[in-house]
């Protein structure tokens, strides 16, 4: 059975949190025996607009969340998730997020780049954690219309929010933001080209 995910058991407020953005390998301090891990993995790419048809956001990276016990000195392998390429000009897709791990412990799948034109890219999901959680899908972009008034998809959110808008005739397509969030569809008249999907990244809570 999965423990309850709450901080009051270990006395409040966590004495740190580390936030792991590239791959490396994460030493337990000596003052610390009980962590919270969040692994979030990348975000697909947005899709590219041809000036006929307009491709979705790509998929959100997924996020395991665990509680651990751990003993200080043990090393843990770290490996985040590199964003998603966008799609570009009159391509019909774009390239998935990478994927993310804490050790063995547990780990989540990038989000998908888009498969065609209109359509949102899938979100990926984590594993291994007591919450595994999938990121959004890439929202659909519009491509019943002509010209001007198609626009691109919005790109997924991930467990930290912070997806960009697609573009349209009238404004351009708006980077993620937050990690692992998937990359926004692109018009062709403000940019031809997606945004790529934000990197994934591991988060560290840190208990006495």
């Amino acid at each position: 059975m999965a423990r309850v995910i709450q901080t009051p058991i270990y006395g409040g407020a966590p004495r740190r949190i580390t936030s792991i953005l590239g791959t490396g390998t994460y030493v337990v301090p000596d003052d610390i025996s009980v962590i919270r891990i969040y692994v979030t993995a990348g975000g697909g790419g947005g899709g590219s607009h041809n000036t006929d048809d307009a491709q979705g956001g790509g998929g959100a990276g997924g996020t395991a969340i665990k509680l651990l016990d751990v003993t200080p000195g043990t090393q843990y392998y770290c490996t985040i998730g590199g964003g998603g390429a966008a799609g570009s000009g009159n391509t019909s897709g774009s390239a998935q997020g990478g994927a993310s791990s804490f050790g063995s412990v547990c780990s989540a799948t990038g989000g998908s780049g888009v498969p065609t034109w209109g359509a949102g890219g899938r979100g990926g999901v984590g594993s291994g954690g007591d919450l595994n959680l999938y990121g959004s899908d890439g929202h659909t972009g519009n491509i019943d219309g002509t010209g001007n008034s198609e626009s691109g998809g919005n790109g997924g959110d991930s467990y930290w929010n912070g997806a960009g808008s697609g573009g349209t005739h009238w404004r351009q397509r708006q980077d993620p933001q937050g990690w692992g969030c998937g990359g926004s569809g692109s018009h062709a008249t403000t940019a031809n080209n997606g945004t790529n999907g934000k990197q994934g990244a591991v988060v560290i809570e840190e208990y006495q």
